[in-house]
């Protein structure tokens, strides 16, 4: 009986492709490690029992569970995610964060997955604020690094108002509990929420934005990048993030909404960074 040598090459070649699933394998198993600021109540908030709840923390464990993966998420003040992240200590900020033109300079974006407007908090026996011509001279209470700080330092001079930084936003909003501002300054869930659950404060005027908040990653982490956004395209797909807002927030995305829109490129239009070739679904 003849016996047929196998050709060296092949055996390498085969060795080669299974060592290169088996990496493959390892790495999209590999757990995912980000950030939230855990008093940003309904997105990150501790649980009964440890731990931490929200509407970001679903998010991120769905993310994960999408990607074949796990998540590692540390609680922390939100001034600290971005350097965190920069410094290789997250792969990306699952904490919300406004996309904004400023901030693609130095980040990539997700597609967003929420719209955010700016509301403001005042204690309730405070008269409502009824236009921004209303904030001269008071005293707004915002969160260290947000959104909400930029845009308070941007039009303090125009309006009229002084602000103050704080730690968390829950340390803002107890600000305008005790008397020391007159009004706290957040995202229109997590005002929605403070004043759901607090009675001595109410939600009053909204500015519209038309902003998203999306997931941000390091300015040279494209993969990550892509990868993460499109699990989460698929979570917009198949209705999970519609469904975790209803869960968090106690609304339905009206259709055309970010969280109820799967976006066509990578990234949110209009911004640095974004890639508008076609992303084709394989969820």
């Amino acid at each position: 009986m003849t016996r047929t040598a196998f050709p060296t090459t092949a055996i390498r070649m085969a060795g080669f492709l299974l060592a290169a699933a088996c990496c493959g394998t390892a790495w999209s198993a590999q757990p995912l490690v980000t950030g939230v600021d855990a008093t940003f109540a309904p997105h990150a908030m501790p649980k009964l029992g440890g731990g931490l709840q929200g509407f970001n923390i679903d998010l991120g464990e769905a993310l994960a569970k999408q990607l074949g993966t796990t998540v590692n998420i540390e609680g922390t003040e939100y001034s600290a995610l971005i350097p965190g992240l920069n410094a290789k200590k997250y792969d990306f900020v699952l904490a919300p964060t406004t996309a904004t033109p400023e901030r693609a300079k130095s980040l990539l974006f997700s597609e967003g997955y929420l719209n955010t407007d700016y509301t403001f908090l005042v204690a309730k026996s405070k008269p409502d604020i009824t236009g921004l011509q209303d904030l001269k001279g008071k005293t707004i209470a915002v969160n260290k690094g947000s959104a909400y700080e930029s845009w308070a330092h941007d039009n303090a001079e125009k309006y009229g108002f002084k602000y103050d930084v704080y730690a968390s936003n829950a340390d803002a909003v107890q600000a305008v509990q005790s008397g020391r501002a007159d009004a706290n300054l957040a995202g229109n869930t997590v005002t929605a929420w403070a004043a759901k659950q607090n009675p001595a404060v109410k939600a009053t005027y909204t500015i519209q934005t038309g902003l998203v908040w999306a997931l941000a990653f390091r300015k040279d982490d494209k993969a990550g990048r892509d990868r993460i956004s499109t699990a989460l395209k698929c979570l917009k797909q198949n209705g999970t993030v519609s469904a975790l807002a209803q869960k968090w927030f106690g609304f339905k995305p009206a259709e055309g909404s970010a969280a109820a829109t799967v976006g066509v490129g990578q990234g949110v239009p209009g911004l640095e960074g974004y890639d508008p070739t076609p992303v084709k679904l394989q969820c």
